[in-house]
């Protein structure tokens, strides 16, 4: 049996082992990308960078954006004393791609601040835990899960980079102006729509998973509504307006938050504040799964062989993350971000280097799409604090200083 049929199996015997036969669209995400043996996350579907089918990133675009990361560690570091060790806590680290970056730039650039490093990495996929092992068998790193920190034992960085759009979310309805959640089945395919599977060539029936709508499966829906100052009164939404609510960012902000005794948060993704996330136009809210570098808005096939995410309310990540003692810093544009760090001096000096014109346009292609608008320059980079002085609080981080538009 396949991976692909095993796990629409899984999916399907806790939907028929459920009270209700059903399962939140949350369980059902979480099953798909996470399942420990074949989630998307967890099985070789996962194909990450160019080298990959589904989808690149900002560090496989250009060495460039770890390395100006970098700089603004060894700022961090600065704005706190310079502690010893200073812990750079990397949550979802992919290839390890970023971190090899990072460190291989802090060794060469920044010899001191790389010497006193405790780079920890927290990955729940045990495929990528062990291509980052690979990568980095190098570096001195650990690997934990986010569980076996504990509270108040690090002083530095927690950061990520697209982690939290790939959180399982519960998904809702509006119909007759009341908040309703979505939830997940299954049906099996008609006699006349069997069909032959596998390399065995079975008789295998097909499931066909199916939504259904019910009340909340919990009242956080609706506080985290009102976290966010969003009233979804019906004069202002359509009927079935519909979106997602991200319920594990908060539990994972605050795990982060409770283990961060003195240093900085630094969160970036695609997203939007909730204003705009649940703006009355967006009516059909922001899931998207990705497929060999296409996107489409189906989470219902291709299930464990594509990616699905959905955009990241910065609202609620700074507004939890105020109850939870962070204190906000600073939110702004990846494209901002990086070029006060000092990427448009990087493009500038493309002129001046000797390599061929068609390594240097590639280079410069690539500098600009981490900044372009329209793509990954549009990210959102969000950075919260705790435990700072009064005059440590006061010290400004480069990438939010706006920077001349180059």
């Amino acid at each position: 049996m396949s991976s692909k049929l095993s796990l629409a199996q899984i999916i399907t015997d806790c939907i028929q082992s459920s009270e209700q036969k059903r399962i939140t669209f949350a369980e059902y995400m979480d099953l798909v990308l996470y399942h420990r043996e074949y989630g998307y996350y967890s099985s070789h579907s996962c194909q990450i960078g160019f080298e990959g089918s589904d989808f690149f990133t900002s560090p496989s675009l250009s060495e460039d954006f770890g390395e100006l990361l970098a700089e603004q560690f060894l700022q961090m570091w600065e704005n706190l004393d310079r502690p010893r060790p200073f812990q750079l806590v990397e949550m979802g680290a992919g290839k390890g791609v970023l971190a090899a970056q990072i460190l291989t730039y802090l060794k060469s650039h920044h010899p001191d601040f790389f010497e006193i490093i405790e780079y920890i990495i927290v990955e729940k996929s045990p495929q990528l835990r062990g291509e980052q092992q690979q990568r980095l068998e190098i570096f001195s790193i650990q690997w934990l899960d986010l569980q076996e920190l504990h509270p108040g034992s690090i002083i530095g960085c927690f950061f990520s980079n697209e982690l939290v759009d790939a959180f399982p979310v519960h998904q809702f309805i509006l119909q007759n102006g009341k908040l309703q959640e979505i939830y997940v089945t299954f049906r099996t395919a008609p006699p006349n729509l069997k069909t032959q599977h596998s390399s065995q060539s079975l008789d295998i029936e097909i499931l066909e998973f199916i939504e259904v709508i019910g009340e909340p499966s919990t009242p956080k829906l609706e506080e985290y509504l009102q976290l966010v100052g969003i009233d979804l009164t019906p004069n202002v939404y359509p009927e079935d307006y519909r979106s997602e609510i991200n319920l594990a960012a908060l539990d994972w902000l605050s795990i982060v938050a409770n283990c961060l005794q003195r240093g900085y948060v630094l969160t970036i993704d695609y997203g939007y504040p909730a204003t705009r996330y649940y703006h009355p136009r967006r009516s059909q809210g922001t899931l998207q799964c990705y497929y060999q570098h296409r996107y489409h808005d189906n989470p219902y096939i291709k299930v464990g062989e594509q990616d699905i995410t959905t955009h990241v309310d910065f609202t609620a990540l700074e507004n939890w993350g105020k109850k939870c003692g962070l204190n906000p810093v600073g939110w702004t544009q990846q494209g901002l971000f990086l070029m006060a760090l000092g990427l448009g001096d990087r493009i500038a000096a493309l002129s001046y280097q000797q390599q061929s014109v068609s390594q240097l346009l590639k280079r410069r292609e690539a500098l600009h799409q981490l900044i372009s608008p329209e793509g990954l320059g549009n990210f959102g980079v969000l950075v919260q604090s705790k435990g700072l002085t009064n005059t440590q609080s006061q010290l400004p981080l480069q990438g939010f200083i706006t920077p001349v538009v180059f």
